[in-house]
């Protein structure tokens, strides 16, 4: 069985209800949930919450929330693997065999269906893989990167002050949209970046982190600007 995992906890400090807030007219857990159903390679999509509000949401926005996160998995402390690692060992407790999960965050509207496929086959492609998910690059030349201490700038790799951009080696960054694992590898809590993960790329146009309220409104101009159909389109 494949399955789909959404952590979405009720808490957020910094982004008040973050995992249920409307993001361009629909709850931003809703674009998590439709690309994973549009991907058809799902057997269940489930939500892993703490709010009983939360779950009525996943609900109505089509995905499954059968049990309850317990707290101690539910502060904003708690790392990805540990969450994931529950939903399958709930599954396994309820004589559902688990082969590959995919941990789709709640707050990645710019996640689509071909990305989600894609991991999947990059694992079953490469059966010595334990985890895939997607990777953009930096959009300037990370080691051009400064430091400042009290007005002070220096560059962190002043080897590289001289050195052209084009000439420096291109660097990657976790898009922070999803990672498919297997079972095997999320149960044993195996490390994600490690010489055993499977890249997607993806262009950045189509990344943005969400954790402030600044994030929040960079990502809805983005959204609609590239990704949203426009009202002419919907009503022609």
């Amino acid at each position: 069985m494949n399955v789909a995992i959404i952590p979405a906890r009720g808490g957020s400090k910094r982004i008040p209800g973050k995992n249920s807030r409307l993001f361009c007219g629909k709850p931003i857990i809703e674009y998590s949930i439709e690309a994973a159903r549009q991907s058809g390679v799902f057997d269940r999509i489930i939500v892993s919450t703490d709010s009983k509000a939360i779950v009525d949401v996943a609900r109505k926005c089509g995905a499954e929330a059968p049990f309850l996160r317990p707290a101690e998995l539910s502060d904003d402390q708690t790392p990805t693997i540990p969450v994931v690692r529950h939903a399958v060992q709930w599954l396994r407790a309820n004589n559902e065999a688990v082969e590959f999960a995919c941990c789709i965050y709640a707050t990645a509207p710019f996640v689509k269906w071909p990305d989600l496929v894609a991991g999947l086959n990059e694992l079953n492609n490469a059966p010595e893989s334990e985890f895939a998910f997607p990777v953009t690059t930096f959009d300037f030349p990370i080691f051009r990167a400064l430091n400042i201490t009290d007005d002070h700038v220096e560059m962190i790799w002043p080897q590289y002050e001289l050195t052209r951009s084009q000439d420096l080696t291109e660097a990657w960054h976790d898009a922070g949209q999803f990672y498919w694992g297997t079972a095997a590898a999320w149960m044993s809590a195996k490390r994600i970046f490690s010489a055993n993960c499977r890249p997607i790329r993806i262009p950045r146009w189509r990344v943005q982190d969400i954790d402030t309220l600044e994030d929040w409104a960079r990502a809805e101009v983005m959204y609609q600007s590239l990704l949203q159909p426009s009202a002419s389109a919907e009503n022609p």
